[in-house]
């Protein structure tokens, strides 16, 4: 630890965001950076604790106390090659994870201060693509070939793994670039999409296959009859042409919220308007009667997640006319602190982000009655407050009816309610299942660790034929 007193002399200092006033007219990234002296200083303020919580609080076991070391000693290239060990995309979850690491951080139970590692982790990659820290790393080949279907961050984290493993990697990708989440439901004003491509093209060179627009049927039925066919697009049928396929697909379905009105024209799922918002932006051009656009219109958000986040932030950027997000559950407790879920579980505080900066108003404990409309449009939504009672039966509890329905006026709402789990069939036993596919909807950096893990099987399993 190079400054032994730093964390009592240096506050935490957060690089913040750009002004409202500016960032709320494109779709630039809106988070700032610090300078290198000042992200020095931060770094120096971790405390290379005895036992390092942040380590176990990360999925990806990031080593954080010892690439802050190496960024505070001024050694850079130490850092990303330390950070580099533990996490294939520094560049991702050093701008959108929500830092599980911090809340770990002894100086944040010390002080609410934790050091700031989600920002000098992106400093740190973004400081090795700058400098030609990194290089194309091409290794031996094995002569084994593995199919990862889903290029999120799961199959990409596997792809990434199983290739520097020497596998030859193919990943089928249903739309016409890679990312997943990360592309088409992360707004452009977190995560710039050249950012993505930067990696997407390092991986090329590296030797990964990209086959886009393939999407791949993944009935159990299918296999009897369409096993051993070349033209049929079932993973039944890819999975005889590889060694191991990695099922990386994420959580497709979106939770729906089947009310009367719900067929209106204005009533989307958040992720039609989050995907075709970053494809218009990426070139791509809708009909006008496909278009989702918030411009002019007043808007609500029915969910008060993430995804509902950042609808706020698109339908400011589109010209929304006013925004209000709804939320069933009650509203979260502000402060750094959780009574009800201490440490050291993750404390489920009120969050407020850039985009509810922006302008938003925000309502707890609203049950969604209906969806109002005139001529096939909607106008408006009618909800209603409710209270939650323990249930004396335990389990989750139990939903009544507190005041009079109203109506929330409304010309574009956005579901954002979260996304089902899959089911998978019984799957043949070279094919594995990970990231949220696997899971269920959860972090970035949870589907990376999983898609890790997951390439570490593959490998295991292939291993395990070839001593047979």
């Amino acid at each position: 630890m190079g400054n032994p007193k730093a964390f009592l002399e240096i506050h935490r200092q957060e690089a913040g965001y750009r002004p409202i006033h500016d960032r709320i007219h494109d779709f630039g990234e809106v988070e700032q950076t610090l300078n290198t002296r000042e992200r020095k200083l931060q770094a120096s303020r971790c405390m290379d604790c005895g036992v390092p919580f942040c380590h176990w609080a990360c999925p990806l076991g990031n080593k954080a106390p010892e690439w802050n070391d190496a960024l505070y000693k001024g050694d850079w290239e130490l850092a990303y090659k330390l950070l580099n060990s533990t996490n294939p995309f520094p560049e991702f979850t050093g701008r959108i994870c929500p830092a599980l690491c911090e809340k770990a951080c002894v100086l944040n139970r010390f002080n609410h201060e934790p050091t700031t590692n989600r920002e000098d982790e992106c400093a740190i990659i973004e400081a090795a693509f700058r400098e030609g820290y990194i290089q194309q790393r091409i290794p031996a080949r094995n002569g084994k070939r593995v199919a990862v279907i889903g290029s999120g961050p799961a199959g990409l984290a596997a792809a990434e793994t199983l290739n520097q493993m020497g596998y030859t990697v193919t990943v089928f990708e249903k739309n016409e670039a890679a990312g997943g989440l990360l592309r088409y439901g992360i707004p452009n004003f977190k995560l710039n999409k050249a950012i993505i491509d930067r990696r997407i093209a390092l991986m090329e060179a590296e030797g990964i296959e990209f086959r886009y627009n393939e999407e791949l049927r993944m009935k159990s039925e299918e296999f009897a009859t369409a096993h051993g066919s070349e033209k049929d697009s079932s993973l039944f049928t890819l999975h005889s042409s590889f060694d191991a396929c990695i099922i990386a697909t994420g959580t497709p379905t979106a939770r729906d919220l089947k009310v009367p009105g719900r067929e209106l024209k204005g009533v989307h799922f958040a992720l039609e308007l989050l995907s075709q918002q970053n494809r218009v932006l990426a070139g791509m051009e809708f009909p006008i009667d496909e278009c989702i656009t918030a411009k002019g219109k007043d808007v609500l958000v029915i969910g008060g997640g993430d995804t509902g986040s950042d609808c706020i932030g698109t339908a400011h950027r589109q010209g929304c006319k006013s925004v209000t997000q709804i939320e069933i559950m009650p509203k979260p407790v502000e402060g750094p602190d959780d009574p009800q879920n201490p440490w050291p579980n993750f404390p489920r505080t009120l969050k407020t982000t850039s985009s509810h900066e922006e302008g938003c108003t925000r309502r707890w404990n609203i049950n969604t009655l209906e969806f109002l409309g005139e001529d096939g449009r909607l106008t408006g939504v009618k909800v209603q407050e409710i209270d939650w009672k323990p249930n004396p039966e335990g389990g989750r509890p139990i939903m009544v009816e507190k005041g009079e329905p109203f109506i929330i006026k409304a010309e574009l709402c956005l579901l954002a309610m979260g996304f089902l789990k899959p089911e998978h069939p019984e799957y043949p036993e070279n094919v594995f299942v990970c990231g949220d596919a696997q899971n269920g909807a959860s972090l970035v950096v949870r589907a990376m660790a999983s898609g890790i893990e997951t390439a570490r099987r593959v490998h295991e399993y292939i291993n395990s034929k070839n001593v047979k």
